[in-house]
């Protein structure tokens, strides 16, 4: 081996290192712990169980309802996400007096934590203090104030619109840097051929940004499914556990049952889901070029 390749290795190492101990490890250790009888208050019993805790799982009314969540959760917030946030990139594309201020708004919400916007969304949905009930009391749309987040018939529609609010900016941004690198000499081109703003924009616009489109709502879909930190902001999975999704139920497996087996379960069961929904999404989409941006 040549002396500048032992130097690649070398540098290579730290990472590889990281990589092994923070990432397959772990990944490793909780697909072992999804077979496994492992509770944080009874280690002197730990041993393998085969399927029991999957079982468990698909027997258990909570965890039902929490897949079923799930898809709604990730649907309505990523159709959503998306119309809301392409609406804003094809408006902020245009130049317009006080267009730096706008997008400095609508930006805003990327830079907070999950779990920072759950709690500001939790005290606007307030019963009595919420500036959403007062709104709605003082336009005559309501005569009593609505528990947003303690009625089961509203928990799930709220923490949804939360949710949306959050990754708005992530399309708009994505979306705004793929408006701006279409060529301008191909809609000179659509005008010259007589064609509107419609056909512009679906003949021209779309199929450009489509690769763009794949991937963003590729990549979207999957950090919504996985992450429970604004319903844990709003509700911590209530009332009565109507708002969990699958990812809010295995750390509640974890912070208040300590059992650690069955949460490795649910993730083994989350990443199957994700693996099949990535391979007939691609397939689906069939881009080539899903990850051009």
């Amino acid at each position: 081996m040549s002396k500048q390749r032992r130097y690649i290795l070398l540098s290579l190492l730290p990472a590889l290192a990281l990589l092994l101990v923070f990432t397959f490890y772990p990944f490793l250790q909780g697909v072992v712990m999804a077979f496994q009888n492992y509770v944080l208050f009874d280690l002197t019993n730990v041993q393998f169980i085969g399927l029991q805790n999957f079982e468990t799982a698909f027997r258990d009314a909570k965890f039902l309802s929490a897949l079923e969540n799930s898809g709604y959760w990730v649907f309505f917030s990523l159709v959503l996400q998306f119309l809301i946030g392409l609406s804003l990139a094809l408006t902020l594309r245009k130049k317009f007096r006080g267009r730096g201020i706008y997008q400095g708004f609508v930006f805003y919400s990327w830079a907070l934590s999950g779990f920072l916007i759950g709690l500001i969304w939790k005290w606007m949905f307030n019963s009595q203090i919420g500036v959403i009930n007062d709104l709605l009391m003082r336009t005559g749309l309501i005569d009593t104030r609505i528990g947003f987040l303690s009625d089961p018939k509203w928990a799930m529609t709220s923490v949804i619109i939360a949710n949306v609010w959050y990754g708005i900016a992530f399309f708009a941004i994505m979306l705004l840097a793929a408006l701006q690198s279409v060529p301008a000499d191909l809609y000179e081109a659509a005008e010259m051929d007589g064609a509107g703003g419609l056909r512009k924009f679906f003949n021209v616009t779309f199929p450009y940004i489509l690769p763009t489109v794949i991937a963003t709502t590729l990549l979207r879909a999957i950090w919504i499914f996985n992450d429970p930190s604004i319903i844990y902001g709003l509700t911590n999975g209530g009332p009565a556990g109507t708002t969990h999704i699958l990812s809010s139920l295995m750390l509640d497996k974890i912070i208040y049952g300590g059992d650690y087996g069955m949460a490795s379960a649910i993730g083994v069961i989350m990443i199957i889901i994700l693996m099949l929904y990535t391979v007939f999404y691609l397939f689906a989409t069939r881009s080539e070029k899903a990850g051009d941006f």
